[in-house]
Parts: C-alpha cells; structure tokens; sequence
C-alpha cells in the first residue's frame, strides 16, 4: 500500500470531521453562518484559532472573488488555500547522518525509531541504532526487538550507563562500518526537567566533536492525539536543542490531525514523518497533498 492509500486510512478520523462535517453546513449555502461553522469546525480538529480564522478569511475572499457555488469548487478552494500554509517539498536527508530522536513518555518514540529503521532500510541504506536511553527499564531490550525487525544494528549499554557513552561507542560503530543513518534514542522526559534538557544538549556536543562530517537531524516525536499541547512541547525542546523535524505518531489514532496546521505555523518546524497505522511499515515521509486530500 502506497503512501497516499495510507495516509486515507490513516486519516478518516479527521476526514469526517472536516469533510464531512463541512458537507452538512454547505446545505444552506455559503452566508455567514456556513464561515463561521467551518471555523469552529477546524478548530475542533484542532488546526488552532489563528490558523482557522486565517483560513476561513482567505476562503470567504476566493468564495466571493470566483463566485463559487458548488460544494466541490469550495472544497479545491479549501485545499488549496491549506496546501499553501504547508511546505510543499518532502524533507529529504544527506548521508552519512545522525538522527536523535526526543520527546516526552508514552508518544511512541521507541516503536517510531524502529518504523523509521525499516523506512531507511526499504530505501537502500545501511542503520544502526543506538540505545541511549539507559534510563527506563527495558528500554534497550524494547528497542532490541524492533532493529530486530527492521534488520538493523544496535548498540547499547547498560540500564543506568551515560546516554552519551551510548552515543559515542555507536558513532565509532557507524564511522568504522561507513553506515549511513545513526539513530539515536533518548529517554522520554518532561521538557521542564532541566537535567534531563541538559542530558541532549551534552549528547548533541558528542556528536559535533566525534563525527562532525555528518548531517546531524533532531527529530521529536510527538503525539497526534494530544492536540495543542504539541506545539508547546516543539517549542521546550526547541530551546534546548534546535529542533529540525518532526514525527507524529498516532494520526489514525485521531479525529485532530488538523493539529499538524497548528505545528507548522506556531513553529514552523516541519512534520517529517506521520505514524498512519501499528505495523513497522506504516511511517512514511509526510507530504503535503496527499495529507490535505486525505482530510478534504
């Protein structure tokens, strides 16, 4: 199943809520009552009031200006008015890289980095993965079975070992083994606790002194279902660590992937990858027209 088959599954949460609740308010026809249902309604998906309002200004002036009567021709307006607030290029990686992966407890992460393996994998690139959470118990056996899975290496140390010890035995693994994608994880952890903020920050330090010749990426994985508070936890580890991209798991999980608005224009970080599904194949590389098709 391509990307776009899944991300339709993956999305029909939103879809009705959106799609579908914007065909019940079309009925009456486009007055003022119709712009401000539609508002309300991406806000319940949570695209966020700033972006909802800007969306719906933009399409009562395209509504008026193309005079626009029929349901689909609001629609495309829609889409193209959203497709506009999104990147529209795939984020694509230069190799070698390291990836480390944060964000807080129970988003998902662990299973997200062994999807992510698998992707890299099926695109004809050697991994290995390190286990620099040492923190939670069983994290490293956790993630043993998904590089298991995936058919990747893993490195890892003791529970309770330096993460950033973790980090620099795996980056002289991958420069031995001329691998093209380290992937790092790391304890989820509440962005308000300082020692753990400085724990990525030392980790981030290792992996500009030991491999400076690589590509470094700093991925947080983040959980549909939470809506709003997504973007205040982008913006805490942003300020830790510069934030590069981001994975959002659980997206069919939702009836709030409008959430990913919300993301973009708060932080203007972009959602690299998107979780559609529970199997290791079901991460794909976020692309912009077949989301808003997905929920339109």
């Amino acid at each position: 199943m391509g990307f776009f088959s899944k991300i339709l599954n993956g999305l029909k949460k939103t879809k009705n809520s959106i799609s579908g609740a914007l065909s019940r308010i079309f009925k009456r026809g486009l007055d003022e009552e119709f712009y401000e249902d539609l508002e309300n309604i991406l806000i319940s998906a949570d695209v966020g009031a700033p972006c909802a309002m800007e969306i719906v200004d933009e399409l009562r002036e395209k509504a008026k200006h193309d005079k626009l009567k029929e349901e689909e021709d609001v629609k495309a307006a829609l889409r193209e008015i959203m497709a506009g607030m999104l990147p529209d290029e795939e984020f694509t990686f230069e190799y070698p890289c390291v990836i480390m992966v944060t964000g807080v407890n129970g988003v998902g992460k662990t299973t997200s980095i062994g999807k992510m393996a698998h992707w890299f994998v099926r695109n004809k690139k050697s991994v290995v993965i390190a286990a620099a959470d040492t923190f939670r118990a069983a994290a490293a056996d956790q993630l043993t079975v998904w590089a298991e899975r995936a058919g990747v290496r893993i490195i890892k140390h003791a529970e309770g070992a330096d993460p950033a010890a973790v980090v620099f035995d795996a980056i002289a693994s991958a420069k031995a083994k001329k691998t093209d994608v380290l992937i790092i994880d790391t304890a989820g952890r509440l962005h308000n606790k300082t020692n753990l903020m400085e724990e990525l920050k030392k980790m981030n330090r290792v992996i500009a002194r030991e491999y400076p010749e690589c590509e470094q990426y700093n991925l947080i994985a983040l959980d549909a279902t939470t809506g709003q508070n997504a973007v205040a936890q982008v913006n805490a580890f942003h300020e830790a660590v510069d934030i590069d991209g981001i994975i959002l798991t659980k997206l069919d999980g939702t009836a709030k992937g409008g959430v990913v608005f919300a993301i973009n224009r708060e932080s203007e970080v972009p959602v690299v990858f998107v979780g559609v599904g529970e199997g290791i194949d079901d991460l794909e590389l976020f692309d912009a027209k077949s989301f808003i098709e997905g929920i339109l």
